[in-house]
This record gives C-alpha cells, sequence and structure tokens, in this order.
C-alpha cells in the first residue's frame, strides 16, 4: 500500500478528484480522507506521473 500526503483537498468533490485522477493512473483500491489529507492505494505508479495528475486537479503532493 502507498501513502501519499496530499496538499489543497478541502471537501469531497476535491477528493473525488484526487481519487479519479489516481485511479486513471491505475491505482486500485484508492481512498481519501481528507481529515488527514492523504491518499492510500495499491499499485506501482512512476511518482513523477503522480505529481503531475495530481497537479492538474489543482493539488500539490507533500514531498
Amino acid at each position: 500500500m502507498t501513502i501519499l500526503r496530499i496538499h489543497g483537498m478541502k471537501c469531497q468533490h476535491c477528493a473525488a478528484a484526487a481519487k479519479k485522477a489516481l485511479e486513471e493512473l491505475g491505482a486500485t483500491g484508492v481512498a481519501i480522507d481528507l481529515a488527514t489529507g492523504e491518499a492510500r492505494f495499491e499499485g506501482i505508479l512512476d511518482s513523477e506521473l503522480v505529481r503531475q495528475a495530481i497537479a492538474a486537479k489543482g493539488f500539490t503532493v507533500a514531498g
């Protein structure tokens, strides 16, 4: 399982957008926790592609 910290998510719409971005890259079992700003998912994804996909939705990946 991979855990990402995502900055900028504030509502359920934000969470859905981040989830969709990860699923479009091939992630499975995506779960977004707004309280912690974390996304958890299964699958091995290219970190730069993840950053770009999340940035395209208006958020940033921490770290």
